[in-house]
């Protein structure tokens, strides 16, 4: 009997509530959604079928504000909550809440949560089913004042510099620094443990030794709660910039189909270790040509924002699979039912400066979307919106796909020449540079890319003319 929700709450806002309003609609579910004061005129409140406002802007006082949100999804009657990803979507203590007023989220139980939260806790995990992790600390940091300073000094000397240092709830690159001395240390613990605490509500933070010339390599995992686990390949994410991923491609083109075996193999044991029901991702740093070849980098216990390269990919809908296993339905697809179909590639177009990496909120005067064979686009705007600054700039993803790499790279740059965004700046200009660069072109790239000088000034060219 396939188990079905009546109203599904969407506890976030832009381009991922859009997208899983969207699939609710498909699937006959109906929908509600909170908004901020300042995102009253929202695309994603305008198409749900309800909308409720639950404070003003800062994300603290609304959308982080999990209390606020449990108290709409019992007023409106949500039998499930989806957290899409960011704000609550990895925050343990309101998957405990929810679960204490029997409201389903939309992902894996608290239990799970905190097995592997915060992210320090899958490093042990790791170490425990031998797996190998990056050189760091395995226990969160605490401490906000001196005592959690000088504990961050004592790691950092131990393994090292340059270290990376990362807010204990992180993602998307928020509050992720790099340090190389002590003096750039304690300025990116202050950072880690601000950032952490304004976007995730944790100011605990972790020490790891940063790893340069690498490829950001994650396996998207699917399980069911009747011990049915499967991973759905890998995505390239290597593309970054402070941390925060630019262009993600599916399959990686240089993995090879032994290591794409052994890391799926890691995978599924993570998952399988934790129990885990929804979907997982497991992210590792690949290291072609050492004897090591990849290490550990952590557990994202969420649906993630580049979740769509390998829905065209695999033609697997990860967000109806999220759904219907959450409802209490068995997986249906095995592993052998999995392959990579087409070779997808995404591009996260943000309003921001392309050049200086900086916010570029503003009205949108002008938009006009690419067309054509194979080309999707997940957006969270409008031809009149105006963007806040508030929250994370990303504006829409764009995503081609094709029979081969160098088809859906075509598609791309085909669809980025058609898409129009007048009134602020975007990323455009970046991802057009990116797709003439020689090294991403062989497939060889890694997440130093985008500090070559060559390709930092091909960006300022293009960004000049637009």
């Amino acid at each position: 009997m396939n188990k079905k929700f009546n109203k599904i709450l969407i506890a976030n806002r832009g381009e991922i509530a859009v997208r899983i309003i969207r699939t609710c609609q498909d699937m006959g579910i109906q929908t509600a959604t909170v908004y901020s004061e300042i995102d009253a005129d929202a695309l994603h409140v305008h198409l749900a079928d309800e909308a409720y406002e639950i404070g003003p802007p800062e994300a603290l006082e609304s959308y982080l504000n999990f209390e606020k949100v449990l108290e709409v999804a019992q007023r409106c009657g949500a039998e499930a909550i989806h957290p899409g990803y960011g704000f609550l979507s990895e925050n343990p203590e309101f998957f405990d809440a929810a679960e204490n007023r029997r409201i389903t989220i939309i992902g894996p139980s608290s239990e799970c949560m905190s097995r592997a939260k915060p992210k320090n806790r899958a490093r042990q995990l790791m170490k425990m089913i031998n797996i190998p992790v990056t050189p760091g600390s395995d226990e969160a940091i605490t401490d906000t004042g001196s005592r959690g300073l000088s504990q961050a000094r004592e790691i950092a000397a131990e393994i090292g510099y340059p270290v990376v240092v990362k807010p204990a709830g992180a993602g998307g690159g928020i509050g992720i620094m790099i340090a190389r001395n002590q003096q750039e240390l304690d300025k990116a613990v202050e950072t880690a443990k601000y950032r952490g605490q304004k976007a995730f509500g944790l100011s605990s933070f972790y020490i790891e030794k940063y790893l340069s010339g690498v490829k950001h390599v994650e396996f998207q995992v699917l399980a069911d709660r009747f011990g049915n686990v499967v991973h759905l390949g890998e995505r390239d994410c290597s593309i970054q910039r402070r941390f925060q991923k630019l262009i993600e491609e599916a399959p990686c083109p240089i993995l090879t189909p032994f290591l794409r075996m052994k890391m799926g193999a890691a995978a599924i044991d993570v998952a399988m270790t934790l129990n885990y029901v929804g979907a997982l991702t497991v992210e590792f740093f690949y290291m072609p040509g050492t004897q090591r070849e990849f290490y550990f980098n952590e557990i994202n216990s969420r649906l993630q924002c580049e979740h769509c390269i390998t829905e065209m990919a695999t033609g697997i809908d990860i967000v109806k699979q999220q759904i219907k296993i959450a409802a209490g339905n068995q997986l249906d697809i095995d592993q052998d039912d999995i392959t990579m179909k087409s070779h997808a590639l995404e591009c996260r177009i943000n309003a921001e400066d392309p050049v200086k990496f900086l916010p570029s909120p503003g009205t949108i005067q002008k938009l006009r979307y690419p067309h054509g064979p194979a080309v999707r686009v997940d957006e969270g705007i409008y031809e009149g919106y105006t963007v806040p600054f508030y929250y994370d700039s990303l504006l829409m993803k764009l995503i081609t796909w094709g029979k081969g790499r160098e088809e859906s790279i075509t598609r791309m740059k085909r669809a980025l020449t058609e898409l129009r965004i007048k009134g602020l700046k975007t990323t455009i200009p970046l991802h057009q540079a990116v797709l003439e660069d020689d090294d991403f072109l062989s497939g060889m790239y890694s997440t130093d890319l985008l500090n070559k000088p060559e390709l930092k000034n091909k960006i300022k060219e293009k960004a000049s003319k637009e």
